[in-house]
């Protein structure tokens, strides 16, 4: 039984960076609506991509996997859990992921949007049961501030996005977010002790705490990789081409 919950559980958690969206190491985790509204699937973008062959092959396993196996889960889900727990959910993770945020809001000298940063994590923490009520949103300076990460604070700072990588149950990405990537892991307190020492069950906790961040954000990643999937001829270069789409946009952003 622990053996079968750890397979998957790993697959879970691996399957939970596939953009659009994620930690580990390619996408990030939240998905800004008005960026997303912006993608052009007719847009021809320039992507360097020595690697198609690989990708293609990738790209093929992981909307194998996404179909057989992330979809079920995702239904069934979205059949248990009732739609205002799962967005309370969403909000807690997403108030969680607050240092991510700051620290790349920080490092791209965009110190007045950190302040506010700061004050809606004070506010959601504080008034909004520890995140689960977006509270900020009532408040206008606050509401609908862009999400940062590190691949996109590499970008401001004008490194390129380096070559197009497909990766098993990760899903699309490129070499700055993959570095950027491993940086956001280390600034998401899910991976800090203090959040893994409960009860001396370090390894429990922390998949506890992941998985259920990764099964409550797939409906929606889901519904996205399906808008950019059926409205391109070639199924492989509409996800790509949204994905950078989406990216280029947020570091300009």
């Amino acid at each position: 039984m622990k053996s079968r919950f750890f397979l998957v559980s790993l697959l879970l958690l691996a399957s939970a960076a596939f953009l659009p969206d994620a930690p580990a190491q390619n996408a990030p985790r939240e998905v800004d609506p008005a960026l997303a509204d912006e993608m052009d699937e007719y847009a021809v973008i320039q992507v360097y991509d020595p690697l198609e062959k690989f990708n293609r092959g990738v790209f093929k396993f992981n909307d194998t996997v996404y179909n057989h196996v992330l979809r079920p889960v995702s239904r069934g889900y979205q059949r248990v859990v009732p739609a205002p727990a799962r967005h309370g959910l969403s909000n807690f993770f997403s108030n969680l992921r607050f240092p991510i945020r700051f620290v790349s809001e920080l490092l791209q000298g965009k110190f007045g949007r950190a302040g506010r940063e700061a004050e809606r994590f004070y506010v959601n923490t504080v008034a909004g049961l520890g995140g689960f009520i977006r509270i900020s949103d009532d408040v206008p300076a606050l509401a609908n501030l862009p999400s940062e990460d590190l691949g996109q604070t590499f970008g401001v700072w004008g490194f390129h996005r380096g070559p197009y990588l497909v990766l098993p149950l990760l899903g699309p990405g490129t070499v700055r977010d993959a570095v950027g990537g491993v940086g956001d892991y280390f600034l998401n307190p899910m991976h800090w002790d203090p959040f893994k020492e409960v009860e001396g069950h370090r390894w429990y906790w922390d998949t506890a705490l992941q998985t259920t961040d990764t099964v409550n954000s797939i409906p929606e990643l889901l519904g996205i990789y399906d808008a950019e999937r059926k409205a391109a001829l070639d199924p492989y270069v509409g996800v790509r081409s949204a994905y950078i789409q989406y990216r280029d946009a947020a570091v300009k952003q």
